[in-house]
């Protein structure tokens, strides 16, 4: 049974990782620094929604096949080290490539035993290579493979398993022993090299992010010429495949597109108009849906109410979560403003029974499934066409 350190093993990405590979016949030790969150994981609980997860960490802490620490001695006995600590954006909104660097440089005494390192989040390109040199001059038998996650954030134990894995690698060395690992899962892997798995990462994102910000500019244009902007759509994507991806209109938010757009466009030192246009179409929304509100409700009069504060729905991570820049838009402008959600913890928040009672309009901030059966007697501003009934405001 080989051993795999995951570094960075409880977090979103990290853990259901680790989890998967501990149900396919590798010992785990899923090592972080955040102590509270390794102590829940050991009790058998995920700190996040991720559906399935549950089920797989019981699964593994009962066959004694994953571990949970926040002790860097752990990673000595391990032939495997994942890394899934990705490329952050600074204050400046700026990526700042030297942090995984760091992180290396912090591990580097305990990791002497391994055989291959993998990197797994997000990485600003160049970063795998300039890890590489920094592995060589000190380990110089240890390998290092770059093995970008594509996962969607709640499904990534069905994703793990379903989705094919590139690879980034210098030498047939170190693509074998990453492909080794990744076909226990049962999926099928590429060879690239480092610097294209980090542009197909960053383009998945970016790609994504750009549909995103065209459904979003079709939904305002439409709703501008008083044309309901679903009812467009449907007309497109009518058994006509070549529009089937054109999406909805919605809060296009979460930790990584608006970031990777960002990353993307530092690359090439700005010149990235289409990028730079999808953030202020994005960003934008919120502002825009308040704009047009304005025009047929006098807000300082109204109590509004937002149901669903995460990024997206039926998840619980409201990271650049565009519903929390509604909210604070809103409460400059509005009499009183109330928000819920089931699944986010914040003392900010009050139960959706108040939020119902006591507001005079409500926003659909993030369509959870639960809110699916909801009866409502007073207007709903639903840009998700979450319940069919059109995206006009």
């Amino acid at each position: 049974m080989k051993q795999i350190s995951i570094v960075g093993g409880v977090g979103h990405v990290g853990l259901p990782f680790g989890v998967v590979l501990a149900n396919k016949g590798f010992k785990v030790i899923a090592y972080d620094i955040s102590t509270a969150n390794v102590e829940l994981v050991n009790s058998g609980q995920f700190p996040f929604i991720e559906s399935g997860g549950n089920v797989l960490l019981k699964n593994a802490l009962q066959n004694k096949t994953f571990e949970a620490s926040s002790d860097p001695k752990s990673l000595l006995n391990s032939e495997i080290i994942i890394l899934v600590i990705g490329t952050p954006v600074d204050e400046h909104l700026s990526p700042d490539p030297s942090a995984v660097i760091v992180h290396i440089k912090n591990i580097l005494d305990f990791i002497a035993n391994a055989k291959l390192l993998i990197l797994r989040s997000t990485l600003f390109p160049g970063v795998s290579e300039k890890v590489l040199k920094l592995i060589k001059n000190v380990y110089p038998d240890l390998e290092v493979v770059y093995c970008p996650e594509r996962i969607l954030e709640g499904k990534a134990v069905e994703e793990l398993t379903s989705l094919p894995q590139i690879i980034g690698a210098d030498s047939d060395t170190a693509y074998t022993l990453a492909k080794e690992i990744f076909e226990t899962l049962g999926i099928k892997t590429l060879k690239t090299t480092f610097e294209e798995a980090e542009l197909a990462k960053l383009f998945t994102n970016v790609w994504r992010y750009l549909k995103f910000a065209a459904a979003n500019q079709f939904w305002m244009m439409s709703n501008d010429l008083g044309i309901d902007y679903e009812k467009v759509r449907e007309a497109i994507t009518f058994e006509y495949p070549r529009a089937q991806d054109l999406p909805s209109a919605g809060f296009s938010a979460g930790p990584c597109l608006f970031k990777d757009t960002m990353q993307l466009s530092a690359l090439v030192k700005q010149n990235f108009p289409l990028g730079n246009s999808a953030m202020m179409i994005n960003e934008g929304v919120p502002g825009y849906l308040i704009a047009k509100l304005k025009q047929k409700h006098d807000l300082s009069q109204l109590r509004v109410g937002i149901l669903g504060m995460a990024f997206k729905a039926d998840v619980d991570d409201i990271r650049s979560s565009l519903a929390y820049k509604l909210r604070k838009l809103l409460v400059f402008d509005c009499l009183e403003v109330r928000c819920t959600d089931p699944y986010v913890r914040d003392n900010r928040l009050v139960d959706l029974d108040t939020v119902l009672d006591k507001s005079d309009l409500l926003i659909i901030g993030a369509p959870h499934t639960l809110y699916k059966e909801l009866k409502f007697n007073k207007p709903v501003i639903d840009i998700w066409n979450f319940f069919g009934d059109g995206v006009l405001v």
